[in-house]
């Protein structure tokens, strides 16, 4: 396989939340023929007119220094005053998004038109992500992301309850918080959204290449690692893809039609991530196990979402999470793919809702039953 076409398949994959992958693509493309899955783009779907284009959306901007100095993006979407009176008099949860691997804050451009003006709202870039830096050597692992997103939260909201929305590494990180600070998390989280994610397990992952898997694992970190080191001429590369990028695209981010805006949104982000984060972030999926940092998000409400053609964290990984937490909500989407808030943004957005509004449940009784207490003690 030619350079290029090894960087443009690296690319699909990193786009998707699998990072690189190695010179066996003409092979993976007639093994996905033979199996009866399109590889090709086909036919498309029309792209609907957007009042507001795909990742348009932004808020106000607050720079978190992580505990190594690392700075970090974030924004938030405030309540208008009135509003934001009201959110705390019923003790509304702030919803902080966190995004996947070769992602960044916009994925979740969807889920942020419709919640926005109803809760706050708090979205930040992993580090090499977005418009957050890199960080120093050997800190682009799951457990720094839990560390990050401790600071998110104390930077962004110190107090009162929190709903964590991840998705992939997003929903890892959160694992990764929950193992680091259970107390506050079980303190603090009355909800948790676990999307196309998963809580360990990830070195045994076929990523959709069946046979091909072994070979997959044992090459693709050496050879990242040598596309990350001729960073210059791998980025060339990577713009000059075309149709082989939006081919790889399409099959490992999505498992239906996408209109072209989609896939043109997506490469977008994936352009935005160097291939050197690509390469720093890509070893730490195969050591992350978080299962047992499950039972902290317990007592709040948890929803595990999945689409039912997730190549890269398939529902074996969710039902490894419904094993640990058996009282979480679980949704499968029909024909959903790893991306699945971009492909089928309504019905995630319905289940996010659906979630919130437990959650709202949740701490209207938790405010009933403190203000009982402290009545029932005083008339004694």
């Amino acid at each position: 396989m030619s350079g290029l076409r090894l960087v443009t398949l690296g690319v699909g994959l990193a786009a998707a939340g699998a990072g690189a992958v190695l010179g066996f693509g003409a092979e993976r493309l007639s093994v996905g023929r033979a199996a009866g899955r399109p590889l090709l783009p086909g036919r498309r779907a029309s792209v609907p007119e957007r009042a507001v284009p795909l990742g348009s959306l932004s808020g106000r901007t607050a720079v978190v220094r992580a505990s190594d100095g690392t700075e970090l993006h974030a924004e938030v979407d405030d309540l208008p005053g009135p509003e934001a009176a009201q959110a705390t008099q019923d003790g509304r949860p702030t919803v902080v998004f966190c995004h996947g691997y070769a992602l960044n804050l916009d994925y979740w451009h969807a889920q942020r038109l419709a919640l926005r003006g109803r809760y706050r709202l708090v979205f930040w870039d992993h580090r090499g992500h977005g418009r957050s830096e890199r960080g120093p050597e050997g800190s682009a692992t799951i457990d720094q992301l839990g560390h990050d997103l401790e600071k998110v939260l104390d930077a962004t909201c110190p107090t009162g309850p929190l709903v964590l929305v991840g998705h992939s590494m997003g929903g890892m990180s959160i694992m990764a918080l929950a193992a680091r600070r259970p107390e506050m998390v079980r303190e603090r989280v009355v909800a948790t959204a676990l999307t196309s994610t998963s809580p360990g397990g990830m070195g045994d992952n076929d990523f959709g290449l069946a046979a091909l898997a072994p070979a997959f694992r044992r090459l693709a970190p050496g050879t990242l690692h040598l596309l990350s080191r001729n960073a210059a001429v791998t980025e060339r590369g990577r713009m000059l893809g075309g149709d082989l990028e939006q081919v790889l695209v399409r099959h490992w981010g999505y498992a239906s039609d996408v209109p072209d805006d989609v896939v043109d949104f997506t490469a977008r982000m994936i352009a935005a991530t160097r291939i050197e984060v690509i390469d720093d972030f890509f070893p730490t999926f195969a050591q992350h196990d978080k299962a047992e940092a499950l039972t902290a998000l317990a007592d709040g409400e948890v929803l595990v979402l999945v689409g039912d053609g997730d190549l890269l964290t398939p529902p074996v990984h969710s039902e490894e999470i419904l094993r640990r937490v058996p009282t979480a909500e679980y949704v499968v989407v029909p024909h959903g793919g790893h991306l699945v808030a971009i492909e089928h943004p309504d019905a995630v957005t319905e289940a996010l809702e659906g979630m919130l509004a437990r959650a709202e449940r949740l701490v209207a009784h938790d405010l009933e039953s403190s203000a009982v207490v402290p009545q029932q003690e005083s008339s004694r």
